[in-house]
């Protein structure tokens, strides 16, 4: 059963979240405030966190940024009534996996929710064999890390599964469509600029100058590549 952490300061929304998941047979944990969030987290194993944006005292921002260093292999799905770009991609900086806009219908909650769940089962397994390597980077699927010369970089399930994908894939340019179809999903119905975001996320972490990189390479006009 995975376990799910709903954290919304609106009882109305929160209660309906929690109920249908729990028809879902997910396990569901649920807090009001930021800091009995990360109070749950620390204290229960959780697979994904549905994190509003806007909480009393310690905003959304501040709660994903402190649960990133306390685990990283948690999804974490920001909760938003806001339509501004800018908070879009501050989230998916901070360290979320997705967004998603209110209103939403839980059709569309629960469609995240399954397409975060099977990127996070793609980092945990591998037909063939337990390590992924390229240049001086391992994947190393019995950890669940990823390694650079050596020493592990903190990385979110979503952005394990990008450099999986683009390491299986070396060589070979894809753009912002196939990627998301092949990492987040056919029936993904979010916006393409988390590609981008993510890839600048993880640039960030592994290349010496991320503003001229040397493995996550872009092909102007038409997408990105892995480059060994």
């Amino acid at each position: 059963m995975k376990a799910i952490l709903v954290v919304e300061d609106e009882l109305s929304i929160r209660s309906f979240i929690c109920l249908n998941l729990r028809r879902k047979k997910y396990e569901v944990l649920e807090a009001e405030t930021g800091e009995k969030a990360l109070e749950l987290f620390a204290a229960n194993p959780v697979d994904v966190v549905l994190l509003d944006l806007m909480l009393p005292g310690m905003d959304g921002f501040a709660v994903c940024e402190k649960m990133r260093d306390l685990s990283p292999l948690a999804g974490i799905i920001m909760l938003t009534a806001r339509s501004q770009e800018e908070d879009k991609i501050k989230g998916l900086i901070q360290g979320a996996d997705d967004y998603i806009t209110k209103p939403f219908s839980m059709t569309e909650l629960e469609a995240r929710i399954i397409s975060l769940l099977r990127r996070m089962d793609l980092r945990s397994s591998d037909q063939n064999g337990t390590r992924l390597c390229s240049g001086p980077f391992e994947l190393d699927f019995e950890t669940n890390r990823l390694l650079r010369r050596g020493v592990a970089v903190k990385v979110t399930p979503t952005e394990f599964s990008l450099i999986q994908f683009f390491i299986r894939n070396k060589n070979r340019v894809f753009t912002r469509n196939q990627i998301l179809d092949q990492v987040w999903g056919e029936n993904y119905v979010g916006d393409l600029k988390v590609v981008d975001v993510n890839i600048r996320r993880i640039r960030r972490k592994i290349e010496d100058d991320p503003a001229n990189p040397e493995y996550l390479c872009t092909e102007w006009g038409y997408g990105y590549i892995w480059k060994e």
